[in-house]
């Protein structure tokens, strides 16, 4: 099992660590649902070190994103980040990302920890415009650090004004009295703050100015429970439970980011969908009955018979209500649908809502 850089700092925290796609990490460290208040409310830090990072280099390294990404990559100037994902040739998803445009000739991609090698393995092969491509998954750390208190909490660790940046840009400034470090406004929680990639042997004193900085602020070390439960209250997808190999991006809710204005791998039978229509959709659904959803519960319809299945599912902290996601055909994709979840042998009744589930 891996190790981040940060792996020792977790145990010496009293972090409860458990394996997550080949990493040894920290799901949670004071209690979930305090760890998820904390985000809600202050500024929470993540070590999310266990993503993978690609660099795309030459002048042909556009042409190549144009090629196996969903959305338009020339729209990308440099300073901005993008999200889409790599579609196979099967009408499903080899996994969703994020593409910064660093320069004119250069690209990073942050990809999920647990599709690392399958989509090195993936870009590599489609590479036939000699694209220069490097994988240093390795070789960084990024920590997460979310909240409504984040930009007020960091802007002493850099002279770059934090307040002022807008979602999904990202500075390449001095943070921490570390150099080139990359200061990016985007997160998975919904409640505002940064992603900050910086080298491994850096990774130490950047986490130690940031709990000092954040002091005064209430800042506290978020494990991976928090994580996954703040983003499902923003119905942001999870690769692996809400779309995977198999999943149409249409039937997913990704035809925004499906771009038709260039050709891309399978895109003229993702078109050839998009023009006939989708049988499935995936909802947000909360339970009006007493239980818990859980990744895996069969969804049913007012007959007992299965729909769908549950693809994510918890209780959820801010709001005090059982929600979930999952695929239900489109004539009960609609609001307010009745639908009812199987828990343990009894259908609990549910409908069908409009996610973002927490509203901020």
């Amino acid at each position: 099992m891996k190790e981040t850089a940060l792996s020792q700092v977790h145990a010496e925290l009293g972090a409860k660590m458990v394996p997550f796609a080949g990493y040894n990490m920290p799901v949670t460290y004071a209690g979930l649902k305090h760890e998820h208040e904390v985000v809600r409310t202050k500024v929470g830090v993540f070590d999310v070190s266990h993503m993978g990072e690609f660099f795309v280099r030459g002048e042909n390294a556009e042409a190549l994103l144009q090629k196996v990404t969903s959305n338009d990559v020339s729209k990308l100037v440099v300073g901005k980040a993008q999200y889409c994902y790599l579609p196979n040739n099967e009408g499903g998803i080899i996994d969703d990302l994020i593409i910064y445009k660093i320069a004119d000739q250069e690209f990073m991609l942050i990809v999920n920890a647990s599709n690392i090698e399958k989509d090195w393995n993936w870009i590599s092969s489609q590479n036939d415009v000699g694209a220069e491509l490097v994988n240093e998954s390795d070789e960084w750390s990024i920590l997460a650090i979310q909240g409504p208190k984040a930009a007020e909490a960091m802007q002493s660790l850099t002279s770059f004004d934090l307040k002022a940046m807008k979602f999904y840009s990202f500075e390449i400034n001095e943070f921490a009295g570390v150099q080139d470090v990359i200061i990016s406004a985007t997160g998975y929680t919904g409640s505002g703050g940064f992603e900050i990639y910086v080298r491994n042997k850096d990774i130490k004193q950047v986490w130690d100015k940031v709990f000092e900085a954040g002091e005064a602020f209430g800042i506290e070390p978020i494990g991976l429970g928090a994580r996954d439960t703040l983003r499902l209250e923003m119905g942001y997808c999870l690769y692996g439970n809400d779309i995977d190999d198999t999943t149409s991006p249409f039937e997913a809710g990704l035809g925004w980011i499906t771009k038709f204005t260039k050709e891309f791998i399978n895109s003229e039978a993702l078109k050839a969908e998009k023009e006939t229509g989708i049988k499935n959709k995936l909802v947000g659904f909360e339970l009006i009955d007493k239980g818990v959803p859980r990744q895996g519960y069969p969804i049913l319809n007012a007959e007992g018979e299965e729909i769908g299945r549950v693809t994510s599912g918890t209780m959820s902290p801010s709001l005090n209500k059982a929600i979930g996601m999952g695929y239900v055909p489109v004539e009960l994709a609609t609001e307010g649908s009745e639908i009812y979840i199987g828990v343990r042998n009894k259908a609990l009744a549910a409908k069908v809502v409009k996610t973002p589930f927490y509203k901020g």
